[in-house]
């Protein structure tokens, strides 16, 4: 495989979790609070790092890649870290 075969495949694996982050941050900032909670760039980046743990989880348990349930996951996981990043729970 050469490298730019490499870095296509790569690329394509964390899409979902990029997609996905950075939706997440981004709805959060205008669904949700904004008062103390990081920039929506760094909750972006932060729900991406949980998404691509989420997508790597699922690539290992199921044994391929896109899975409907790792993509679930993709989505309950960012959802919680959005969640947590954006100290929604404070009041």
């Amino acid at each position: 495989m050469s490298l730019l075969a490499l870095l296509n495949h790569l690329l394509n694996f964390v899409a979902p979790a990029l997609a996905i982050g950075f939706m997440c941050a981004l709805a959060g900032r205008v669904f949700g609070r904004r008062t103390g909670a990081p920039a929506w760039w760094i909750q972006g980046a932060i729900n991406f790092g949980v998404g691509t743990l989420v997508l790597l989880a699922g690539l290992v348990f199921s044994g391929r890649d896109g899975a409907m349930i790792t993509y679930a996951a993709l989505v309950l996981a960012c959802a919680t870290s959005q969640w947590t990043v954006s100290k929604s729970w404070q009041k």
